[in-house]
């Protein structure tokens, strides 16, 4: 099939394109306020964007019934920072919480019986159940226009000061312990994923070394 997403014209009952892209890591950005209060939200639009040095980013869009933007995004802005915590299985209850909070006078960490921890170099606590934590300090807020103000979205980016990854999440051989960690990723619909399979591709005998270095994170 064949269909032009601004028309519309799919003729499925579910709007395809979400799942087109998948999947996507889920960015779980806390932040605080100018007055200090803390917010917890999960983006399933985000990603990570270069390194040396890493830029992150998270999208929001759907903004609140009376038209200001998401609290994550009014956040960073204000305050100049925000922390990127890793979403996983054993945490996704925990997300969805987060997700359905839209009342910017709640500590959504507390609401969901998580433990703010303490950052490094940013305002913003981490989620101590979080096996990675991303310290970020604001970047710059690109706006991608929707067809009308209520589907604009914001892709807000950050440049990654420090990163917090707990001990037993690292192997012997010095490499994240993706399997045991179990990263959340979002497919389409209502859909979610977790990572419970890693392989290898090997480079070409031909790839550069430089190449297989970055590749490999070497």
């Amino acid at each position: 099939m064949f269909y032009e997403p601004d028309k519309k014209n799919h003729g499925l009952r579910y709007t395809p394109f979400k799942s087109c892209v998948v999947p996507r890591p889920i960015g779980w950005i806390s932040t605080c306020s100018r007055a200090g209060r803390v917010n917890l939200a999960p983006y399933s639009q985000s990603n990570i964007l270069s390194y040396e040095p890493g830029f992150v980013m998270f999208s929001a869009g759907a903004q609140h019934p009376d038209g200001h933007r998401k609290d994550s995004v009014i956040n960073a802005e204000e305050t100049g920072e925000f922390v990127f915590n890793m979403a996983t299985y054993e945490l996704r209850q925990a997300v969805s919480l987060t997700a359905s909070i839209i009342d910017s006078s709640i500590d959504e960490m507390r609401a969901a019986g998580l433990t703010p921890a303490p950052s490094r170099l940013v305002k913003p606590p981490r989620v101590l159940e979080s096996p990675i934590n991303i310290e970020c300090k604001y970047y710059t807020t690109v706006v991608l226009p929707g067809h009308d103000w209520t589907t604009n979205h914001y892709m807000v980016i950050g440049r990654v000061l420090g990163i917090h990854i707990k001990d037993d999440c690292i192997t012997p051989e010095g490499k994240i312990d993706i399997l045991k960690i179990r990263p959340l990723a979002r497919l389409g619909y209502l859909d979610y994923t977790s990572v419970e399979s890693v392989f290898p591709i090997e480079p070409t005998e031909t790839a550069p070394a430089y190449r297989v270095r970055g590749l490999s994170g070497g």
